[in-house]
């Protein structure tokens, strides 16, 4: 079970983030969840959105150079422990975490997004664990 987040390269300079944000916004956009990484000279903004194949292509209509990668999204109790225990559980299946990060969806459930060296093996970790993992319909 995989969810698509989009990739989307931003110029690190003033008021890219912010234009980006508005081009998607301007085009009915429901952005659930972001993460930015940046470099000197170039930003990665990557979303978890509501339709992602029309997002990709709306952003590449616009000039933006994006890539669409499936990741997992796995369920997360709000207690202490909780992120440890997913890491944990993918840490003993010898699986990889390229990247992480979190958001909290309308209906009250915390999610973690993860980026691994194979969603296969996660997947199956996780749920031999008894951890939860989400597809798009499920957070949206």
């Amino acid at each position: 079970m995989s969810v698509k987040q989009i990739s989307v390269f931003i110029e690190n300079k003033k008021g890219a983030l912010a234009t980006c944000t508005r081009f998607i916004a301007d085009h009915g956009i429901n952005i659930r969840a972001l993460s930015i990484a940046d470099t000197q000279d170039f930003g990665i903004l990557r979303i978890i959105c509501d339709d992602p194949n029309n997002t990709n292509a709306v952003l590449r209509e616009g000039g933006y150079i994006t890539t669409v990668t499936d990741v997992l999204a796995a369920e997360i109790e709000d207690k202490p422990g909780s992120m440890a225990t997913i890491l944990e559980v993918l840490a003993e299946a010898h699986v990889i975490v390229e990247y992480t990060y979190a958001f909290l969806a309308p209906d009250g459930h915390a999610y973690m997004i993860f980026r691994v060296d194979d969603n296969a093996v996660a997947s199956a970790a996780l749920a031999g664990a008894g951890i939860k993992t989400a597809n798009q319909e499920d957070i949206f």
